[in-house]
């Protein structure tokens, strides 16, 4: 079979979750991690920043790809494996980072690590992006790179996050596979993009 990696977009780090983890009297096992000089597994702080969206794409793409093909998608140091430490440091500069494809600090980091990527992939694999291309945020510094390889569920168009995170948990369980449909149908960005890009969702 083919190769399918697949890219998580990232939590929300201002959030009410991501500031009960960097709590410093939390007690609970990610929060203690996280202030640990080792870290606390992205995945796993993510998971609990994110709450049924980001579970259900973590668990998604390790369940169907493994460790060695998932990615997670950050502020500041692109692509990173779900075991990969996060930091107090690291966080800390992952927070004054903006998702943004103007911000150099952003999409440097992002297109050097998905550049990396694309030059180890096989030509028949695939690249899965469990996240949203309704803006240009990912797709603007991924399509390039990645081109007809880049894919989404195709089951992701006209759901919310928390529903998008209910059907990976399902499919998980089903052991089924979501299809997958590519990005090279071009149409205008929303408000606020440049240019054109692939479907909207």
């Amino acid at each position: 079979m083919p190769r399918t990696v697949f890219l998580l977009s990232p939590a929300n780090l201002s959030g009410l979750r991501a500031k009960q983890l960097t709590s410093p009297r939390a007690k609970f096992d990610a929060a203690v991690q996280y202030r640990s000089p080792e870290g606390v597994p992205i995945a796993l702080a993510f998971a609990f920043m994110s709450a049924l969206y980001f579970r259900g794409k973590i668990s998604y793409a390790l369940h169907f790809g493994g460790v060695p093909n998932t990615f997670v998608i950050t502020t500041g140091f692109g692509l990173v494996p779900p075991d990969w430490a996060l930091t107090e440091p690291r966080l800390k500069k992952m927070q004054k980072v903006d998702v943004d494809v103007k911000s150099r600090a952003y999409a440097k980091p992002l297109r050097e690590t998905a550049s990396a990527l694309v030059a180890e992939l096989e030509d028949d694999a695939q690249v899965v992006l469990l996240g949203s291309v309704a803006t240009g945020k990912y797709v603007d510094i991924l399509w390039p790179i990645f081109g007809n390889r880049l894919r989404f569920p195709a089951s992701f168009a006209g759901l919310g996050d928390m529903s998008r995170g209910g059907l990976m948990l399902r499919a998980v369980r089903a052991n089924r596979e979501l299809e997958y449909t590519t990005l090279d149908t071009p149409r205008h960005r929303q408000p606020g993009g440049s240019g054109k890009m692939p479907p909207l969702i």
